[in-house]
């Protein structure tokens, strides 16, 4: 038979889970709501002729074909995204690791560089695009002025007119956005190695650069994988700091996927509303990340066993 003290132990148990559960509802509900409810929308549409209004008419695997044979805007919008992904975390990467490396550092003071260096990752990715595309504007962007200032240049430069020098101005914008979190991931990182082995190492003799890529690294080496497969898949989902800051101009040359799938779904840049072809090539793209992650996994799985 149960006792009092059980059954008091009990209640307080249901309560807990009670509790625990109203807690995590909103969480959960949320999930549910902007998480699975979009993607059952994007398989529902995927494999219909559906413009947003009227007749949803089926038409089978029609519109991953036209992806695959009709659409090479679509494979260049893909390979944009690659290719700025893979300049941007070049730089922003190392640029991350190295200051967060500086600033692990007990002087006084460095709580204020900590602060300083993180904020622009609270700043909206729309702002930030308009910020880089007044910077550069060709007649009145404070680059040229201070270029022609300093006798560098001319004539001013014209940033934008070009899919490379855009693509560029892309990139910086993107690194100067997205630096500092990642900068924060690899402090806190740093952070949680104890200081017995620093003093070990320095003992030992791995000080400076031998001693960051003989001790340091390996410690954070899995921590620096999951950092890494994040910054990956979100260089290459970027969207709104395109749109705010060149919206794909040159001609649509500094297009990315995520912009183009956009204003497919919602018909801007005098585009068609295309709901059912948009949700195919968010299907086609989704693939395209999956592989990329299980590849990363692949390539990078000894970083889990360097420690």
């Amino acid at each position: 038979m149960m006792t009092q003290g059980d059954k008091a132990a009990n209640k307080r148990m249901k309560s807990d889970n009670v509790q625990a559960m109203l807690m995590i509802a909103p969480f959960f509900i949320g999930f549910i709501l902007f998480g699975y409810v979009p993607i059952i929308y994007i398989l529902r549409y995927a494999f219909t002729d559906f413009g947003g209004f009227g007749e949803c008419k089926f038409t089978g695997i029609a519109n991953f074909v036209r992806i695959i044979k009709r659409d090479p805007d679509f494979w260049q919008s893909l390979l944009n995204a690659f290719l700025l992904a893979a300049g941007k975390l070049a730089v922003e990467i190392p640029l991350a690791l190295g200051l967060a490396v500086l600033l692990n550092r007990k002087i006084r003071g460095m709580n204020f560089f900590r602060v300083t260096l993180f904020l622009p990752s609270i700043i909206s990715a729309v702002i930030i695009g308009l910020i880089f595309s007044l910077l550069f504007a060709s007649h009145n962007g404070m680059v040229n002025a201070i270029l022609m200032h300093a006798g560098l240049i001319a004539k001013p430069i014209n940033w934008f007119n070009t899919k490379w020098k855009a693509m560029f101005i892309l990139g910086l914008a993107s690194v100067w956005q997205n630096y500092g979190i990642n900068m924060i991931f690899f402090l806190m990182a740093l952070q949680s190695i104890p200081q017995e082995l620093y003093d070990c190492a320095s003992i030992d003799g791995a000080k400076g650069i031998k001693g960051f890529f003989y001790v340091i690294f390996p410690v954070i080496a899995p921590i620096f994988q999951s950092i890494l497969l994040v910054a990956i898949v979100g260089s290459l989902k970027i969207c709104d700091l395109v749109i705010a800051c060149t919206n794909g101009q040159p001609g649509g040359t500094t297009e990315v996927v995520m912009t183009y799938i956009y204003k497919s779904f919602f018909g801007k840049s005098g585009r068609n509303i295309e709901v059912g072809y948009a949700s195919a090539m968010s299907l086609v793209t989704a693939v395209f990340l999956g592989m990329v992650t299980v590849v990363y996994l692949r390539a990078t799985k000894k970083l889990k066993e360097i420690v």
